[in-house]
């Protein structure tokens, strides 16, 4: 009625493999952005912090996930005894363990 039938036709979009590849190009395009930007650093630091938390031993200071600091007074495979204060020792899962502290390192207000 408003458009005859060979103007309706002239702006289609290709058919065919490269029309489809022109419609899925963004989204791959997308999936490699996300790839590199998220996904990628994300598994690189979850690999430091399995490493961290692997390499713990006898006498280096730890902190827990929920913020607790003290010193490494035993390893087990998936424990540690952790000493918060003179004579008070508690027990943590390794996997809770934020960040671990070498042996002979101090606060600089300490």
């Amino acid at each position: 009625m408003f458009a005859s039938p060979a103007y309706a036709s002239a702006g289609a979009a290709p058919g065919g493999a490269a029309g489809f590849f022109l419609q899925i190009a963004p989204l791959i395009l997308i999936f490699v952005i996300f790839y590199f930007l998220l996904i990628r650093p994300q598994q690189r630091r979850l690999k430091q912090h399995r490493d961290m938390v692997a390499a713990v031993k006898k006498n280096d200071t730890v902190v827990t996930g929920g913020g607790v600091i003290g010193k490494v007074t035993k390893v087990d495979e998936s424990e540690v005894e952790i000493e918060i204060a003179q004579g008070v020792r508690i027990k943590a899962v390794k996997s809770t363990l934020s960040h671990v502290r070498a042996h002979g390192t101090k606060p600089a207000n300490d």
